[in-house]
Formats: structure tokens, C-alpha cells, sequence
């Protein structure tokens, strides 16, 4: 089975031109334009999709155009009978989408909190460079991932990948030395303080890459921070994700062939880093996240792995 061809992401960022620029000039890879209503939306491709990028508040974009990852746009001939055919509501009549191409909207309460639409195809050149090979992923803060499965595999045709149970589980032991009894070593009761369901689902040359916070009744230690990086702290961003927007399209991730090259690229170039090694990630890959003033308000970080 072949999953449906991803046409464009669309990226909301404080200025689409400075962040257009930003991947041609330190990332390599080559920008386009588009138009939508008159106006001309800066492209950059990125293996075989391109991110259309845009201003908070585009009309474009609909009722809510705040910074992030938007929406996804799949590649169908005739986006009206894709639509019908998937069996999920749409949000008015055809119109006109990116490049003039005909588009239709699915209702996001339908698609898991995902914005998507079906979108005629784009006039796209696939593009890589010596730091990104395509995108990765889009993560997906997700209240029920086996929903979306239902969604975007059985109803939009993507094609499952993979999934995965993480946990994260903390044991104490204590230790006693006496100059009379010895040495004695006491372990406490493992307690479980978070755990997330992550699925994979490939659309295009990508995946969605579903989260699902499963630790709602985990009553851990409120003192104990949430380090970025662990699955504690991956849960609580969820979490926070989806108390504060609802469900829906999280971050993006760019693949490439050399996490420890491209990470001190961007710090080089200035750009204000969360992570400046890689570190493990899903997948048994490695992961460095850079700070969303990185690329205009959007959460984006690099992933080197293995296809398997």
C-alpha cells in the first residue's frame, strides 16, 4: 500500500520571508512562491513536500492563524470526491487553495484536532541538502491515537509505520553502612511517573507522529521537575499542549544524515538551541530540539536514524 502524497505543511511564523531565508541560507534548501489571494506565500522544498509559509492572522488560514504548525494539505487530483470518499465531514465548499489549485477542508473535530485538506497537486521540485533530507515528522499532540489510526490509515489512507509504549519509571534505594552490622542496601517500590503512547503514521515521504499522554491518574512527586528530554517532561508538554489548544498539530522535525554537523550549524549561525547534542529519541534515533525563536514561533528539531 502506498500512502497518499503530502502536497505541503503549512508553517505559521512571525515573518515567512526572515524564515524563508533562513532555510535557504543555512539549511541549503531551495525556496519558491506560491500565491493565495493576491498575495505571494513563500515555499521552501524539503524532500518531497514543500512548507508553505505564512503570517499569524493570514485569511488564508482560517479562524485561527496563530504561530505553529498549522495545517497539512494532501496531494488528490479531485480533492471534492477525496473528500466524499473518506467519509469525514468537510468545512464548506471547494475553494481556491495554495497556487490557485482547488482545496477542500476536513473538519478538524474529525481528524483527531489535525487541520487537514485535500489539495489538487502542487507544482513541486523535491529538494535535500548536506543537512536535511526530508522532513521526519510532524508531531501530533493527541488525545486518542487509536482514533487517529482509524482516521488517517483506514478513512485518509495513510500507512501505519509504527508504535511505541514510553515510561518512565523511578526506583530509590537507599544504603546503610555500619562499623557493627555491615552494609545493607533497601530498595523502595518502583513508581511509574509518566508514560505516552506514540504512534507513527506515514503520509507522503513523512510521518505524523502521534502523542498520547497516558499518565492522567499517575500521582507522581509535584516537586520533581520536568526535564526536557524525558518522557516526564515530553508528557507534560503534551499535556500543557492540549489544556491550552485542544489537539492537534504540535511541532516538525527534519531528518538528517548528521545530527552533531547540523546542530552546531545552527548554533554557529546564532540560532538560540535547546539542545546542542544529540540525545535518544524514538525510533532509536538521536534528537536535538532548537528553540521555537529559531525558525519565527515554530517548535522544530533535527532527528538522525537508521531506516529500518
Amino acid at each position: 500500500m502506498t500512502a497518499p502524497d503530502l502536497a505541503y505543511v503549512a508553517l505559521v511564523v512571525d515573518e515567512p520571508a526572515a524564515t524563508a531565508a533562513i532555510f535557504e541560507k543555512n539549511f541549503g534548501l531551495p525556496r519558491r512562491e506560491f500565491s493565495s489571494g493576491g498575495r505571494a506565500v513563500p515555499a521552501i522544498s524539503v524532500g518531497a513536500t514543500a512548507m508553505a509559509l505564512f503570517q499569524p492572522g493570514d485569511p488564508f488560514l482560517g479562524p485561527d492563524g496563530r504561530k505553529g504548525v498549522h495545517h497539512v494539505a494532501i496531494a488528490a487530483p479531485d480533492p471534492e470526491s477525496a473528500a466524499r470518499n473518506s467519509g469525514l465531514a468537510a468545512v464548506g465548499d471547494a475553494s481556491e487553495g495554495l497556487g490557485g489549485q482547488t482545496q477542500v477542508a476536513l473538519a478538524r473535530d474529525r481528524t483527531c484536532g489535525v487541520r487537514v485538506r485535500f489539495t489538487e497537486p502542487l507544482d513541486h521540485v523535491p529538494a535535500t541538502s548536506a543537512f536535511v533530507e526530508r522532513i521526519d515528522h510532524l508531531g501530533v499532540a493527541c488525545a486518542d491515537n487509536r482514533l487517529a489510526r482509524n482516521v488517517f490509515v483506514d478513512r485518509l489512507g495513510c500507512v501505519y509505520e509504527s508504535q511505541q509504549i514510553d515510561s518512565e519509571v523511578e526506583t530509590i534505594s537507599e544504603n546503610f553502612t555500619s562499623d557493627t552490622y555491615n552494609y545493607i542496601y533497601y530498595t523502595r517500590p518502583s513508581q511509574l511517573l509518566a508514560r505516552m503512547m506514540v504512534t507513527f503514521v506515514t503520509v507522503g515521504d513523512t510521518e505524523f507522529e502521534f502523542l498520547q499522554d497516558l499518565t492522567a491518574d499517575v500521582k507522581a512527586d509535584e516537586a520533581c521537575a520536568d526535564e526536557p528530554g524525558t518522557t516526564r517532561g515530553d508528557r507534560s508538554v503534551i499535556a500543557r499542549y492540549i489544556a491550552a489548544r485542544g489537539a492537534g498539530l504540535h511541532h516538525i522535525a527534519f531528518k538528517t544524515p548528521d545530527i552533531a554537523a547540523s546542530l552546531a550549524m545552527l548554533r554557529a549561525a546564532g540560532h538560540r538551541m535547546i539542545d546542542t547534542v544529540g540525545r535518544p529519541g524514538s525510533r532509536r534515533s538521536l534528537v536535538g530540539f532548537a528553540h521555537p525563536a529559531a525558525i519565527g514561533g515554530v517548535l522544530m528539531h533535527i532527528v538522525e536514524r537508521e531506516e529500518i
